[in-house]
């Protein structure tokens, strides 16, 4: 199963705070250790010193808490970083590239590095999907670009956030998203793995939670499928001669989106007659980036359709028996759906920062208001499709509330009926000890009688020294005391409540009680009288 994703630390994503990485408790926010490049210990590779040298404020141990420190430590560990291109040249056809596989050795690097450096004629946009991502890689692409770290600190702590920097008036600028979405697949704790999933079916045992964790997977036991959360990090350099676009994609434990599957997304989408024309009636390079947006729509559709089959499945097993069970697993779904409509919030705003962020480069641009006019068309399209989304979300919502209600009735008429057998049965049991009751005082007199019989006193028994008067005067004065004590516990009777603090001695006091309450009571009468 995959993992859950870390709780989102929205404070860490955005390159408008001041403090990176930085909590309130911390008394020491940083020291600055902008590096020397004369210092012998300095590496020989002009990427080596990112993000230190261009972002100061990104000290070590900013480095270190983003997540980013944890990468650049993986040159060793990871065997390989592969990064897919494709290319959009000037008239809008997709061209895709040879796979690229950057390993910790210097000719590898130093090729990775040249290609990035030098780029044909033509290109409007070169789009790089990278996978096990390396610290060479990310320094590579860092120092290339110029990019900001909270792009990668966002993208390695799944942190939803879309935001530009570095505009120049009619040069460009960069821009950012990363935007969690939902997803299905096969359950891999069942179903063998394939090709285009990218993930092992390999069982992994999860411990039970008494908490509903909306972060962690959902299994639909109906449809042997599993809904996630999945990643589209994006970032975007749109300058006026050629533009990057570069996707960053997690490691496949997280199950996530392969980058040579949205490759492959991206590649078809230049074979479609649709957004062909668009990509030759139009030189903003945004269109590839909202075009891979297309990807998480899709991939929201397909999960609320599996999570509708499978909340009419529940509905069949809650109308057939009345398992008190299900009401926990109505309860996750809807605890989902209540988070599933934050993550549409955030996928709608996101396509709304598309829409209201323009290239600056295509400002001075012939057909810039004609892309302008197809931007905001795409952008209008798919907010309905989001729309359409969250109506459906909100319809299951419904749907399943329904089914809860219909749950706690069923639950409730089966402890009605329940109870009714209770209650026939108790009054069975009273029946019958009525009966013994009754049995009982046929037998009382003669028990009685034997008793006394039975008793060793010279009324009955001669030879005894005992007497009937003897008899009386232990017995009347044990069977007062008696009555006395168990009356006296019945506070109720003689202080008109049930008081748990009243005292033992103040309840064996009750005849005395009695008496001034009935004297105040007389006297009371006789002065109304008077």
């Amino acid at each position: 199963m995959p993992p859950r994703i870390p709780q989102a630390s929205h404070r860490h994503a955005s390159p408008s705070g001041p403090w990176p990485w930085t909590d309130l408790a911390e008394e020491k926010l940083y020291e600055w250790e902008i590096p020397d490049d004369q210092d012998a210990d300095t590496k020989a590779e002009p990427w080596s010193n990112y993000p230190a040298k261009t972002f100061p404020n990104w000290t070590r141990s900013r480095v270190e808490r983003s997540g980013i420190g944890n990468v650049m430590r993986s040159n060793s560990k990871l065997t390989s970083c592969r990064i897919y291109h494709i290319d959009v040249r000037d008239n809008g056809q997709f061209s895709s590239l040879a796979e690229n596989t950057v390993k910790d050795e210097s000719k590898s690097k130093s090729e990775f590095w040249g290609m990035m450096q030098k780029r044909p004629e033509g290109v409007r946009v070169r789009a790089l999907f990278i996978e096990n991502l390396s610290g060479n890689v990310l320094q590579m692409l860092g120092t290339r670009y110029n990019i900001e770290p909270f792009f990668f600190s966002s993208s390695l702590n799944w942190i939803p956030s879309r935001y530009q920097e570095d505009v120049q008036v009619n040069q460009g600028d960069h821009i950012t998203v990363t935007l969690t979405f939902l997803r299905t697949m096969p359950n891999p704790m069942t179903v063998p793995a394939s090709p285009e999933s990218g993930f092992s079916p390999k069982p992994i045992s999860r411990a039970g939670t008494a908490t509903i964790d909306t972060q962690a997977p959902l299994t639909l036991r109906s449809c042997d499928r599993t809904l996630f959360i999945d990643i589209l990090a994006i970032h975007m350099v749109r300058r006026k001669d050629s533009s990057t676009i570069i996707s960053y994609h997690p490691t496949s434990e997280w199950k996530s989106t392969s980058a040579q599957y949205l490759h492959s997304k991206v590649k078809f989408a230049g074979q479609s007659v649709y957004w062909g024309t668009i990509f030759k009636q139009s030189d903003d390079p945004t269109f590839v980036f909202l075009c891979m947006l297309w990807y998480a729509l899709y991939a929201w559709d397909e999960a609320l359709e599996s999570l509708y089959s499978h909340i009419c499945w529940l509905e069949a097993r809650v109308l057939i028996t009345n398992d008190i069970h299900l009401t926990r697993e109505l309860h996750i779904i809807r605890a989902s759906l209540l988070h599933y409509a934050s993550l549409l919030e955030d996928f709608r705003k996101t396509v709304l920062f598309i829409q209201n962020t323009p290239n600056p480069a295509m400002k001075e641009h012939t057909d810039f208001e004609k892309s302008t006019e197809l931007m905001d068309r795409e952008c209008n399209t798919l907010q309905s499709e989001i729309e359409r989304l969250e109506k459906s979300r909100k319809m299951q919502e419904m749907r399943l509330k329904n089914v809860m209600d219909l749950a706690f009735s069923s639950v409730n008429l089966q402890d009605s009926r329940d109870m009714q057998r209770l209650t026939e049965a108790a009054l069975r049991d009273s029946a019958a000890m009525k009966q013994i009751s009754y049995l009982t005082m046929v037998f009382l007199p003669a028990t009685f009688v034997a008793t006394a019989f039975g008793m060793n006193i010279k009324e009955v028994a001669p030879d005894t020294s005992g007497r009937l008067s003897h008899y009386f005067a232990s017995a009347l004065p044990l069977t007062a005391v008696t009555v006395w004590i168990m009356l006296a516990l019945h506070t109720k009777l003689h202080h008109g409540q049930d008081n748990p603090e009243t005292s033992f001695v103040r309840q064996l006091s009750w005849p005395l009680d009695s008496f001034m309450r009935l004297f105040v009571q007389k006297k009371k009468r006789l002065n109304d009288m008077v």
